[in-house]
């Protein structure tokens, strides 16, 4: 396998539990990528700046595959609150905080982003169907190139693999980043997993960013 995957489901949807079937399959693998080697060296790459930028990324990586992750409301709403709230301050703050691919993708997709927001079941959800919908929008009449599955759901590990043509011995996606944990990938020691900094510096520009 050569062509670039692309994991586009939004944050709290399960992007941790491919990733590391992903490894499991033998691809090299990055959970957010911030530099150009970290999309150079992995094969698949999830979570910022992906969910924001697959339309570019869709440009530059001609035959790339895309999985969208989707997952119930009523348990993706609670985790992205939590998320949102914890990073609230270093999204929207001028003087530093995240990194500047963080912040564009985060403020873009969760446009109008606030406390008050964050605690609004409406303004998630609207922001939810925003993504999804753009996402199947854009890849309809697409089915060799997208996938939208539910991890949540028995069937969706196979039909993982028979969209990418894998045969694998595991049986299913591990459950990580239980009970609002968000560092379990950090956790994970592979030979194919892909450092999404250099050492904690990040490209100002990313390869694809002149498709944007």
């Amino acid at each position: 396998m050569t062509q670039k995957i692309f994991i586009i489901g939004l944050p709290r949807t399960g992007t941790t539990s491919v990733c590391n079937a992903f490894l499991h399959f033998g691809i090299p693998t990055a959970h957010t990528a911030y530099t150009t080697a970290c999309f150079d060296n992995a094969l698949a790459i999830a979570d910022t700046p992906i969910f924001n930028d697959y339309q570019a990324l869709d440009k530059y990586y001609p035959g790339a595959k895309f999985i969208y992750l989707k997952r119930d409301l009523a348990a993706w709403l609670p985790s992205i609150r939590q998320l949102l709230q914890r990073m609230h301050t270093n999204l929207t703050r001028a003087d530093g905080g995240f990194n500047i691919h963080i912040k564009r993708c985060y403020l873009n997709t969760f446009k109008g982003l606030s406390l008050n927001n964050i605690n609004n079941d409406q303004y998630l959800t609207d922001c939810y169907k925003k993504h999804i919908n753009n996402a199947k929008a854009y890849f309809s009449n697409r089915e060799d190139d997208f996938l939208s599955i539910d991890i949540a759901n028995p069937d969706s590990f196979s039909q993982l693999c028979d969209f990418l043509n894998i045969s694998s011995e595991i049986r299913g996606f591990k459950k990580m980043n239980i009970g609002g944990k968000v560092t379990a990938w950090n956790d994970i020691k592979h030979v194919l997993k892909v450092e999404s900094t250099a050492k904690g510096r990040i490209d100002k520009f990313l390869p694809y960013e002149s498709q944007i």
